[in-house]
């Protein structure tokens, strides 16, 4: 393939698969933006609500491993089209329900379908497939519109939900959803001839279950599976569902609090891309395994947070910088130790291992607190589990072992 084709490929790639990424972790988002309308409005409680998030990881846990799966048979389009058309078709249904039943099957159910196939480890195994060069960091870049969604587009549909209601933000994500479906139809490599290539390389020996049973075994597996596992724990788990009441807990007002949020979300971007570059130039399970020991160093500085809006900041800013930075490096872990042929089924049935991970952090992170009114165990916790991924994750070898079967 001449140069510039390559190139063309390759941002195409890197740009759609960011905007994309962006509008769905922003349709998650939105529905904490509109938690409390939704209370006032429509009377619906907050477990209600909560339990509908809690349901839609859930459903993309499950999801995962399927979507990862279909993307090592057919590529990356196919599964993202499928994804955009589930997320607008929720968005659309959320704009015009008031029943919490409708509700509750829109978000939890078809927008959960696409939150699931619209995901990092689709991103990641399209980036593998189809770049030749420097795919840390294209996969850094790529991945990192799961942060700049919420950076960016949050922002905006908390303007919309003012200027207008909350009915018009769901509708708008709707429509900017359908608006990228159309971009990655018209422009997203098919990806076929890219991922034949893949599975004929290394990973895929066949059936499904084979597969499972091959990328199960590998010690690899296990080590990246358990350390995103505690990813999702000490990041969407503790962090995303606590940060923001545990600064208020702190005498923090909504202003500052979200300030401080949302420095953290913007730092991730650069997070993201760093790792990635760093990702094509460094032994990766070195780098892997100090991101989770210095993201564990961060929640003691949130333990000491005290009444300083300053050390808030600091946290925000240090966590910001190993918070999604995993993605790029466990992805290329995942595809050189387990095998690019299979990387969309192993890097979903790990991702899976997040989501699981997450509702937990979620779920001990308030059963912590009201047993001890305080969030102090909370993030203990969270400094040992980073603590024991990082020392985890130094147990692989930067170049995987030559096998004489598959998977790599």
């Amino acid at each position: 393939m001449p140069l510039a084709s390559q190139n063309n490929t390759a941002t195409l790639i890197i740009g759609l698969s960011f905007v994309a990424l962006a509008l769905t972790f922003s349709t998650r988002a939105a529905l904490g933006l509109v938690m409390p309308i939704l209370e006032q409005d429509l009377g619906w409680s907050r477990s209600f609500t909560s339990g509908a998030a809690a349901i839609a990881l859930l459903v993309m846990a499950a999801i995962a491993p399927f979507g990862g799966r279909l993307v090592d048979k057919q590529g990356a389009r196919a599964i993202l089209l499928i994804g955009l058309g589930a997320l607008a078709n929720g968005c659309f249904l959320i704009a015009t329900t008031v029943n919490p039943i409708a509700f509750f099957l829109a978000f939890s159910g078809i927008a959960a379908v696409g939150f699931g196939l619209v995901a990092t480890h689709v991103v990641s195994t399209a980036v593998e497939q189809e770049i030749e060069t420097n795919r840390g960091l294209a996969t850094g870049i790529a991945t990192s519109g799961s942060t700049g969604g919420q950076f960016v587009f949050v922002p905006l549909l908390a303007l919309l939900i003012s200027a207008y209601d909350w009915r018009m933000a769901f509708a708008a994500l709707g429509i900017g959803t359908l608006i990228i479906m159309g971009c990655v139809f018209r422009w997203f490599p098919k990806t076929a001839g890219r991922a034949d290539i893949a599975a004929r390389e290394v990973g895929a020996t066949g059936t499904l279950l084979q597969d499972l049973r091959n990328i199960l075994r590998l010690p690899a597996f296990q080590i990246l599976f358990w350390s995103y596992f505690i990813c999702g724990y000490t990041t969407s788990g503790v962090i995303e569902t606590h940060f923001l009441p545990y600064a208020a807990f702190c005498g923090f007002g909504p202003v500052p609090s979200a300030t401080a949020y949302g420095l953290l979300c913007a730092i991730n971007l650069v997070g993201m891309i760093l790792a990635g570059w760093l990702t094509d130039r460094v032994n990766r399970p070195l780098l892997l395994g100090l991101i989770y020991l210095t993201r564990g160093l961060t929640f003691v500085i949130l333990l000491n947070v005290g009444a300083s809006f300053e050390t808030l900041v600091f946290f925000s800013f240090l966590f910001g910088l190993v918070d999604y930075s995993t993605v790029p490096v466990t992805a290329s872990l995942v595809a050189s130790h387990i095998g690019r042929g299979v990387m969309g089924l192993a890097f979903g049935l790990i991702s899976a291992g997040h989501q699981i991970g997450a509702a937990a952090g979620a779920y001990f992170g308030g059963i912590l607190y009201d047993l001890y009114a305080q969030y102090d165990w909370v993030w203990w916790s969270s400094v040992w589990l980073a603590v024991f991924a990082g020392i985890l994750v130094f147990l692989m070898k930067d170049k995987p072992e030559v096998r004489s079967t598959s998977p790599a």
